[in-house]
């Protein structure tokens, strides 16, 4: 009788599964490993199916409450910890579990880990995704009670996992020096689409909606990610430099997007900015970013971001596309001479960039083929 294969239950709180890309290219990579893998998450866009079995992982929805205050992310966070917790003991009494691998936001899920690792010898595995503490920060501008407690939260989920995997080695000397966890027990493994999800190709000329250029972009659109300061640079583009001959093509959604469609309008920019919404067909965005003769990370410089991998950048690498964006360390140690840097999270600097890029094809050629050499040699999946 040969041995059962080892169960690992992956737990996502933000976003459901399989459009959270890196949980699911983990449960993908386990699963072809021979493991059993369960993912717990919660429903949320079309997403709605409360158990499903794709590609022989089994995902078991809970129902989301999403937050946008403190009191509303504490519901989220108890309503989340309650599922994770009430469908773990349910999977583990039907097959039990090996290994819980959670990945945050938040950094609390380590409460639904505990009793099993307690009283049933479950190993912990933290993926880091984000620095809470940092985007705390980001949001309110402030280092005060909640800042605290949340460096706290960070610190109990690395005592108690049994290994840790980050995004970067910035994450990795943030847990070491503020968590105090064991260098020998971290991991980086970046972020990095799957291959074949993301395809190189020729434009899609009708895109193009007669423009001579597309700018793209890709992401999700919060307060932090900065896309006022890409609107910004898209006015400075259209109206200051003359460029009318500019589409600008923004794939993503957000709780900014109304805010967003607004400051458009206000800035005289609804011939040149496309909202595009949430794509998830991965042709589609290959075709878009394809198209786009230059794409942009707006992200500002602050001590969130400047430690974060920016995934858009290295989905720009993947398809061959030069890029312009902020000076993020991270991000510089992920583009290095493939992309251009403003500086100061100055717009102007930005729009001076994509125009001179955009009058460039040759240099647009070049940074595009150092992109993709440096993505197939260091960033691939594969190489994680």
């Amino acid at each position: 009788m040969s041995p059962r294969p080892r169960h690992v239950v992956i737990l996502v709180e933000n976003l459901p599964v399989p459009f959270d890309r890196r949980p699911w290219q983990i449960a993908q990579s386990l699963h072809a490993s021979g493991r059993k893998v369960s993912v717990i998450c919660p429903k949320m866009y079309e997403y709605t199916a409360a158990r499903e079995r794709l590609s022989g992982i089994d995902i078991c929805r809970y129902p989301s409450r999403e937050g946008s205050s403190p009191l509303g992310w504490i519901l989220e966070y108890l309503n989340a910890i309650f599922w994770m917790t009430w469908h773990c003991w349910r999977i583990h009494l039907r097959s039990p579990i090996d290994a819980i691998h959670a990945c945050n936001p938040p950094d609390l899920l380590f409460l639904v880990a505990l009793p099993l690792r307690m009283f049933c010898g479950v190993k912990f595995l933290f993926d880091h995704h984000d620095l809470n503490p940092e985007v705390y920060v980001a949001k309110f501008g402030r280092k005060d009670l909640v800042y605290r407690a949340l460096c706290l939260f960070e610190k109990w989920t690395y005592r108690l996992a049994t290994v840790a995997l980050t995004t970067n080695e910035s994450f990795r000397r943030i847990a070491v020096a503020r968590s105090k966890a064991r260098a020998s027990r971290i991991f980086v493994v970046r972020n990095a689409p799957k291959p074949g999800r993301l395809t190189s190709g020729p434009p899609v000329p009708e895109l193009r909606e007669g423009f001579a250029h597309v700018v793209g972009y890709i992401g999700v659109m919060n307060k932090q990610d900065g896309l006022d300061l890409l609107l910004e640079a898209a006015r400075r583009v259209v109206h200051e430099h003359g460029r009318s001959d500019v589409l600008f093509a923004l794939i993503g959604d957000g709780p900014e997007l109304p805010a967003l469609r607004a400051m458009a309008t206000r800035m005289s920019l609804e011939a040149n900015v496309r909202f595009l919404g949430r794509i998830a067909d991965g042709q589609r965005i290959s075709d878009w970013l394809n198209t786009a003769s230059v794409c942009v990370c707006p992200d500002p410089r602050n001590e969130m971001n400047d430690h974060s991998t920016m995934t858009k950048i290295v989905e720009y690498m993947a398809l061959g596309r030069p890029t312009v964006a902020f000076d993020l360390a991270e991000s510089i140690h992920s583009a290095g001479d493939s992309a251009a840097w403003a500086t100061n999270n100055d717009p102007s600097r930005m729009a001076r960039l994509i125009v001179e890029l955009l009058d460039d094809e040759p240099r647009r050629n070049e940074m595009g083929a150092r992109a993709r050499a440096r993505y197939d040699s260091l960033l691939s999946w594969p190489r994680q």
